[in-house]
């Protein structure tokens, strides 16, 4: 129930989203008409000595804003029209500055269709743009499996620092293989397609390494092996690889990430920091010693959140850092998913705007123990 009131609410709110821009757009494509009729009325009502006709010239200007060619069109002939009726209502048709005016109305509208044509050969284009990196978004990110196994809650979210492009630098996947659950989530260093090719690479190996190699070390070295082939220069990915066997604890190998956040459940929140620290991925000329994994608690009740550093070093107005430690709470809903929105959302308002880097989260929560008190 939890999760189907998560869901609703989201898309209430993006219905909301739509009616306010359908609002919007309605109102630019009245404004046209009212410019010109407020015009009319105060140059009807003052005669000739007003000189307000150029004004009839802000109609089809104000129309290559949201108009398309048509209403453009039309909203320049009515401003045309407009003009000469009271130019023969005020008996200054032919003077000159009424023919300055017609000359300036009919200036105005063809450079406003033109405007207007660009515009939407520009929407169109953006359109095409947005459905591409949707599309990529959906390779490349694939939704997650809610469950993690019996009992173990999934959620995940993604936000972009490039708004239009929806995807970045950023990576996460759980993968269900012979082995347990496989998990990571990643942080290719730099931006924009270089960082998006990257990320596909190391997303594209683990899907086939979590299910061909036994253990976690060997996922890595396949990782490792992949970029190697496609990375170059000082070029690296930071990322911490998960796996959840069945057993009271998740084994974790962290290789230059930020360490997961664990909310235990007597009310405990750390940080579990690797023993040895190492190197992030594409760095394997450097290491001197294999990475080696470590093991998180996972009791009933547990919770364990993956996240990158767009999240930690997010800033406000005042140059201050997302405090995630102090924000921990807002994970307690019934709902996994609902509870990382909200998290979400708390890190957009500390913010105030679009974030400066990509922000990943990914949150496991052990069930076992609410589902036993809800029996009982």
């Amino acid at each position: 129930m939890a999760s189907l009131g998560s869901t609703r609410t989201r898309a209430f709110l993006g219905l909301l989203t739509s009616i306010g821009t359908t609002k919007t757009q309605d109102t630019l494509k009245l404004l046209p008409f009212v410019v010109m009729a407020v015009v009319a009325l105060i140059d009807f009502g003052s005669g000739p000595t007003s000189g307000l006709l150029p004004l009839l010239a802000l109609g089809p200007a104000f129309a290559s804003v949201a108009c398309g060619l048509a209403r453009t069109t039309v909203v320049g002939v009515v401003a045309l029209v407009l003009c000469l009726a009271l130019g023969v209502y005020n008996d200054i048709l032919w003077m000159p500055r009424t023919d300055i005016t017609l000359l300036a109305i009919l200036g105005v509208t063809v450079a406003s269709v033109l405007a207007s044509a660009g515009r939407l050969r520009h929407e169109h284009q953006l359109a095409d743009v947005r459905s591409v990196a949707e599309a990529a978004q959906r390779v490349l990110l694939r939704p997650v499996p809610r469950r993690a196994g019996p009992g173990i809650g999934v959620a995940v979210s993604y936000t972009s620092a490039t708004a239009e492009a929806r995807i970045g630098g950023d990576l996460y996947e759980v993968v269900t293989t012979p082995h347990g659950v496989r998990i990571i989530v990643g942080d290719v260093q730099g931006k924009g397609l270089e960082a998006v090719e990257t990320a596909a690479v190391v997303l594209g190996a683990f899907r086939e390494a979590a299910h061909d190699e036994r253990t976690l070390q060997g996922v890595v070295a396949r990782l490792e092996n992949a970029l190697a082939r496609e990375l170059s220069g000082e070029q690296f990915v930071t990322a911490v690889l998960a796996e959840i066997s069945g057993g009271s604890t998740i084994t974790v190998i962290n290789c230059g990430h930020p360490a997961p956040m664990v909310l235990d459940a007597d009310d405990g929140i750390w940080f579990a920091d690797p023993p040895d620290e190492a190197l992030p991925l594409g760095m394997s000329a450097l290491k001197a010693s294999e990475p080696r994994p470590h093991h998180i608690p996972f009791e009933p009740g547990d919770q364990v959140l993956f996240y990158t550093d767009g999240v930690i070093e997010a800033r406000d107005d005042t140059g201050e850092f997302y405090p995630l430690l102090e924000r921990a709470h807002l994970l307690d809903g019934d709902d996994p998913q609902g509870s990382l929105d909200a998290l979400r959302a708390d890190l957009l308002g500390h913010v105030g705007r679009p974030l400066g880097d990509d922000a990943a989260m990914l949150l496991l929560r052990h069930r076992a123990a609410r589902q036993s008190s809800t029996a009982a």
